[in-house]
């Protein structure tokens, strides 16, 4: 599923949630931003597949079996923008979006 969502700059931003659950995501826009993965509570999380957006190349972050507790998909962005990214629940064994955008 395509979601677009503002994020404003700043701080760490929470894009996605799960809960017991899996999930992957696909982000190529906008070129600079960071995302992660964020497991567990605030600060005893531990921060997973850090990586920044070149605008070019699709990235992609999973979640797996580690959110059995709380797992975060997060981005950190340079300016206050539309961030549109792909989203499916459970494994995904794709490794580009089943839709370019």
């Amino acid at each position: 599923m395509i979601r677009t969502k503002f994020v404003k700059a700043g701080d760490w931003r929470t894009l996605e949630s799960f809960w017991n659950a899996s999930g992957t995501a696909f982000f190529k826009l906008p070129q600079g931003a960071s995302i992660k993965v964020r497991y567990g509570a605030s600060w005893l999380g531990i921060d997973r597949q850090k990586q920044t957006l070149d605008g070019v190349n699709y990235k992609k972050l999973s979640i797996g079996t580690g959110s059995l507790a709380y797992a975060r998909i997060q981005i950190r962005v340079p300016h206050d923008t539309d961030v549109t990214y792909e989203v499916f629940p459970g494994g995904v064994a794709a490794s580009t979006p089943s839709i370019p955008f």
